[in-house]
């Protein structure tokens, strides 16, 4: 048993001061107003600390120089953590910056590295090595998206789902296969409504259990309506790689700032997206409509200069993203506690609110029962920020997994 005392405990409604957190087998067993020490528990002194719930990131390609698709294809591969080739590596390096969930992303890729990927997905979340994040089902920021918004993926890659020739050495149906037959591993599934076919898509991919996300996409306002009532839930990055929002021509941003059942990623870098615009995606669709992500790549957690990959590409570090050789905009170096800090200090967002972009809306969207939310019986997936929202321990499943040098 460990108990969390003297911290502030983060609930979706408010703050409790000066409160302890009681956990037990891996679950909070209690939350206390006051101080409490029962026999036998190991106290954990997190005064002038927040007690926030883990960090669930839903795209996120990499982190300190590793990327998802680093092993090539390579099925099977071990990384240097000992965990399973760079998913594992990635897992492991998670923690430090509060996440203890995540979905790894791809960008468009082969069948070979698709498959490579899948399978190390797989068994990661089965075996989840000690001291890294759980791995959720993969996000596929996939083959079937227009390539007039393409940013950093690589066109060569881009198919259309019912193409069976294809002008590199794979086809449409091939990336087809291997997502039927690595169904339990693929969470989320980013298509453009407008290409042929894609909107046919929908109901099978929802049908088998993947949520579909619109996204790098030209669609104007009635073909994101219409994948949306297909089955579409998500938004990719909202406002990046999109249509853009008029008065008389809302596109797919707009569609999806509309429509309440869909759930938006927002970038919360401040780049990305303008923190203006950031709030007013939030205040149109509310906590509960919105994700903080971070679109982190290799880059992320790098200082700027440096170098890293994005699914086998050379990607650079500046002192606001990431950019290839050619300065076209790859995605962010976010990681998931600075976007927690730009929610409350740049978006002027409460902190309980920033917990629940950063937690609870993520662990909702992907049905993740039981968390996402401080809570009696909630798994004990929790982190300790000080007061300038700096992670200083991650606990997964009761168990400290991370802890800043003092």
């Amino acid at each position: 048993m460990i108990v969390l005392a003297g911290g502030d405990i983060v609930l979706p409604d408010r703050i409790l001061a000066s409160a302890s957190l009681i956990v037990d087998q891996g679950r909070i067993a209690a939350i206390e107003s006051a101080s409490a020490s029962p026999a036998g528990a190991t106290v954990v002194d997190v005064r002038d600390c927040y007690v926030v719930p883990g960090f669930i990131d839903v795209h996120v390609h990499g982190i300190e120089g590793q990327d998802t698709l680093d092993d090539g294809g390579a099925i099977g591969a071990i990384g240097a953590t000992g965990a399973t080739g760079a998913i594992g590596g990635i897992a492991s390096r998670l923690p430090r910056y509060g996440v203890t969930a995540f979905c790894p992303t791809t960008v468009a890729c082969s069948p070979r590295e698709l498959r490579a990927v899948l399978d190390q997905v797989g068994r990661a979340r089965v075996h989840r090595p000690r001291g890294s994040a759980r791995v959720l089902p993969a996000h596929l920021e996939s083959n079937f998206i227009n390539p007039a918004y393409n940013g950093a993926q690589p066109r060569a890659c881009l198919r259309l789902p019912d193409d069976q020739r294809g002008e590199g050495d794979f086809t449409g149906r091939d990336i087809l296969r291997v997502i039927e037959a690595g169904r339990a591993d693929v969470g989320i599934i980013t298509i453009a409504p407008e290409l042929p076919g894609t909107l046919d898509l929908v109901p099978a991919f929802v049908r088998a259990g993947h949520r579909v996300s619109v996204g790098h996409s030209g669609a104007d306002f009635d073909e994101a309506i219409a994948t949306i009532d297909a089955g579409a839930r998500h938004a990719t990055h909202l406002f990046n790689r999109m249509t853009p929002v008029t008065h008389r021509a809302p596109g797919l941003a707009g569609a999806v700032l509309s429509r309440e059942e869909v759930t938006a990623e927002l970038i919360c870098d401040g780049f990305h997206v303008h923190p203006a615009m950031s709030r007013v995606a939030i205040a149109a669709k509310g906590v509960h409509g919105v994700m903080a992500i971070t679109d982190g790549t290799g880059g992320s957690g790098l200082p700027p200069g440096s170098t890293a990959r994005l699914g086998g590409r050379s990607i650079r570090v500046s002192d606001q993203a990431a950019l290839l050789d050619d300065g076209t905009l790859a995605g962010s170096t976010l990681t998931m506690d600075r976007a927690f800090r730009n929610i409350v200090t740049m978006f002027q967002a409460s902190i309980a609110d920033a917990a629940i972009l950063c937690s609870t809306t993520p662990a909702r969207a992907l049905g993740l029962t039981g968390f996402g939310v401080i809570a009696e019986g909630n798994a004990a997936d929790l982190v300790v920020l000080d007061r300038a929202f700096r992670v200083m321990r991650t606990f997964i499943e009761g168990e400290e997994i991370y802890t800043a040098a003092r």
